[in-house]
């Protein structure tokens, strides 16, 4: 008998016990959109937040008392410990490191208001206190006017340069470029307007106001309002992709040295790339996959001994039929082969629905959010191939069962 032949015959049998094949069916549906569910939707998180931590490109790493957004307490704890990264260690880098040619300061903080011309925004303004470099260094560019200069910096000057959102709602009429407006109630001329650049996650670029670094030290301090010391975030650029590990290391055994820090103890401070953190993220949901396969392994486990339960009583059901086959020249391998099909096609067909629905279910957040969505293929290639594991595995038994049944006595079975 043809391998076409059946696989035809198998269909047929499925077919022919709709009830019994749709509950076996359900089982391997749930099993498989448990898996992929998941799993897309932590791919299509992962490839917006690829897309948005290349922020930092490939020549940038970034120096930081505080750990990134996919810290433990237990880090945050221990980094309220160290000392703050300063300007000082700032220009120590500029003067110190070859490998790098551009160095940037950032002081942050939000929940501030914008307005102008009797509008006021919602608390949603980032401020930002940063160097020329921001720009370069943050693939943030500017769209309009100019960026703050050096000249800025020196004479501690009110001017800011604004996010994209934040320039349409305060003059969706009008050019910015000139405009005076208040940005937590101090006036500020608007030198700029930053391109276009949403964030996924909620990102400060597109309600960003960036001033020069020493204005914003000038009206805010170096403190804040509870004591603790401001700590600056320092983007450093190599000066080419290929020098970017020896700038990490050059610039971590300056700091290490300018903060008397013994060869045997650890940083006390941060760095990370755009590649870390991503490391980090993939890092942090590998218990959340694990977790996944092993439920919707479970699952489909389970549906697998259903599989099997239900394939015997067919063995039994069939006895004659497997009789008539036998006597007519059927070998035990064309039985065999007939019973592990059915098996791994009825294992399949749930396997597709699962996946199908898993990429559906996993995409939801994109058609709510500006997340991109995505379909994880290497996870469905291997749900199909888990389901035919499970069909080959579980269908062994009635498989075998069938195909050693005696013709003789097959066909006076009733």
């Amino acid at each position: 008998m043809r391998l076409l032949d059946t696989f035809v015959m198998s269909l047929g049998a499925i077919r022919s016990n709709k009830l019994r094949s749709g509950l076996t069916l359900f089982g391997i549906i749930l099993g498989v959109a448990s898996i992929i569910g998941v799993m897309t939707a932590i791919s299509v998180i992962q490839g917006t937040m690829e897309r948005e931590m290349t922020v930092l490109g490939t020549q940038t790493f970034q120096i930081q008392k505080w750990p990134n957004g996919f810290s433990s307490d237990e880090q945050r704890r221990e980094a309220m410990k160290w000392p703050p990264v300063t300007l000082e260690e700032a220009q120590a880098i500029r003067d110190n490191v070859q490998s790098v040619d551009l160095v940037g300061t950032e002081f942050w903080d939000g929940g501030k208001t914008a307005s102008y011309n009797g509008y006021t925004t919602e608390p949603i303004v980032s401020l930002c206190g940063g160097s020329p470099e921001y720009a370069e260094n943050n693939t943030h560019f500017i769209a309009n006017g100019r960026n703050i200069s050096r000249m800025d910096m020196l004479t501690a000057a009110k001017v800011v340069v604004i996010g994209n959102t934040l320039a349409e709602e305060l003059f969706p009429f009008t050019d910015p470029i000139g405009k005076t407006i208040r940005v937590d109630g101090r006036k500020f001329e608007v030198i700029g307007v930053f391109e276009k650049k949403e964030s996924a996650f909620g990102g400060p670029y597109e309600t960003l106001a960036l001033m020069p670094s020493d204005t914003y030290t000038n009206i805010y301090g170096m403190f804040f309002d509870n004591g603790f010391p401001r700590s600056a975030n320092v983007t450093i650029h190599s000066k080419t992709p290929e020098l970017l590990p020896d700038a990490i290391e050059e610039v971590r055994a300056l700091i290490r040295r300018i903060r008397n820090v013994k060869h045997n103890e650890p940083d006390n401070f941060y760095y990370f790339t755009s590649l870390s953190q991503i490391d980090q993220f993939n890092e942090s949901t590998k218990p959340v996959k694990i977790g996944a396969f092993v439920m919707g392994a479970i699952a489909l486990i389970v549906a697998g001994i259903g599989i099997m339960n239900i394939m015997l009583v067919s063995v039994t059901e069939r006895t004659k039929e497997i009789g008539i086959r036998k006597s007519l020249g059927a070998k035990r391998s064309n039985i065999l082969v007939q019973f592990l099909f059915e098996a791994v096609v009825l294992c399949n067909v749930g396997g597709i629905i699962g996946i199908f629905l898993g990429f559906s279910l996993g995409n939801i957040m994109s058609a709510m959010t500006n997340f991109q969505a995505n379909i994880p293929y290497e996870w469905a290639l291997l749900g199909m191939g888990f389901c035919s594991f499970i069909g080959i595995v579980f269908g062994m038994l009635p498989a075998i069962k069938a195909s050693k049944l005696n013709p003789i006595e097959a066909l006076h079975y009733e």
